[in-house]
């Protein structure tokens, strides 16, 4: 019979997980009167029709209980100019929305100033997938800017608008 491989470790999977491009994401939602969000770099469109994305946010996260519990959760894409909102929501903090300028989008959920892309979504589905929860959720409204997604790659932040195209 043969041995199978060893599975990866964390410090094996970080190397790799640092070869992917992401873009950058505060995902947001109201807790009774007050916003909750935190930084996650785990979204990606699912459908286009109807429109279905989907992001993953650790259990054991502080915003994980309020997003859980909520039908409605914003999606924001940072852009370049928003170096200092994702430092913010990727900190540990009681109110990371004191002093941020961000609106209500028409169900409720905090969209903030100057992303390069904003959408709330309507939660369809929860799925447990190991030590996150995985949201389906429905776009329901839905902005874009002129400005520049900011990206992550290789344990850094990048200027997705400066990007050279191959070929």
């Amino acid at each position: 019979m043969p041995t199978l491989p060893a599975t990866p470790d964390t410090a094996l999977m970080k190397q790799v997980n640092r070869r992917f491009v992401t873009g950058v994401t505060v995902v947001a939602a109201m807790d009774g009167g007050t916003p909750k969000g935190l930084a996650v770099n785990a979204f990606s469109s699912i459908s286009l029709e109807p429109p279905t994305v989907m992001v993953c946010v650790q259990r054991s996260s502080s915003t994980h209980d309020c997003l859980f519990r909520t039908d409605h959760m914003a999606i924001n894409i940072l852009s370049t100019a928003q170096l200092d909102v994702v430092q913010r929501f990727a900190a540990k903090s009681d109110d990371k929305f004191a002093g941020l300028d961000w609106t209500h989008g028409p169900f409720g959920s905090p969209l903030i100033a100057r992303s390069a892309a904003r959408m709330e979504t309507e939660i369809r589905e929860r799925l447990q997938a190991s030590t996150h929860t995985v949201f389906i959720c429905r776009v329901v409204h839905a902005e874009v800017t002129d400005d520049a997604p900011m990206v992550y790659s290789a344990g850094g932040f990048v200027d997705g608008g400066a990007l050279p195209p191959l070929g």
